[in-house]
């Protein structure tokens, strides 16, 4: 998608609203497109990846996923709900890429976790828009919080507070008290978010 003439502001998604960076797309901005594609990759390829598809499937579910939503992005009805439109799209290309899959004898994916998925689509549903939010919730902390949750809790193995200060440049003793800080943030974020 190429931006119209003057279009080339970077757009952050944390500054707009599903419903500005889709009317963004629209009228032309790549960097609109490159942010909502940012905002939903995560959640768009991580259902592929919990179905127990292998990263080459899910990258080409994921790169199916985005060709259709900008396609369908002009008849897009609430762009406010389009996480879980894109959760619903994402899961009927899981199952389609699935019965292709037995259809050819294929035994590439992980049953143990395609059939955990498969079991309580609700319960993935749910769980899938709860990382969304705290996704989002995420974006709207300061740069060093982000880090520093990233480092504590995303990080695996997760780091020993001795890096965390020496990666964030704050001394050790200060690393408990930043860390509750940026919790309470992002605990205002997500209820902010769940409203």
């Amino acid at each position: 998608m190429k931006p119209a003439p003057g279009k080339t502001k970077k757009v952050h998604t944390n500054q707009f609203s599903d419903a500005a960076l889709v009317k963004e797309c629209l009228q032309g901005s790549e960097a609109a497109w490159s942010a909502l594609v940012g905002k939903y990759k995560n959640l768009i390829y991580s259902i592929p990846v919990r179905f127990g598809f292998s990263q080459e499937d899910s990258a080409d579910i994921f790169q199916t996923v985005c060709l259709d939503l900008l396609k369908e992005l002009p008849r897009l009805r609430e762009p406010n709900a389009l996480a879980g439109w894109l959760i619903q799209v994402t899961r009927n290309k899981c199952f389609h890429k699935k019965q292709a899959h037995q259809r050819h004898g294929e035994t590439e994916l992980d049953d143990s976790v395609a059939q955990e998925s498969a079991a309580e689509p609700d319960d993935l549903i749910a769980q899938i828009q709860r990382e969304q939010m705290v996704r989002e919730a995420l974006l709207e902390l300061a740069p060093r919080c982000q880090k520093l949750v990233q480092m504590l809790f995303f990080d695996v193995p997760a780091r020993p507070y001795e890096i965390v200060a020496k990666d964030l440049g704050v001394a050790l003793g200060s690393i408990g008290f930043i860390r509750k800080r940026c919790l309470e943030k992002l605990r205002m974020q997500l209820e902010r978010i769940g409203e």
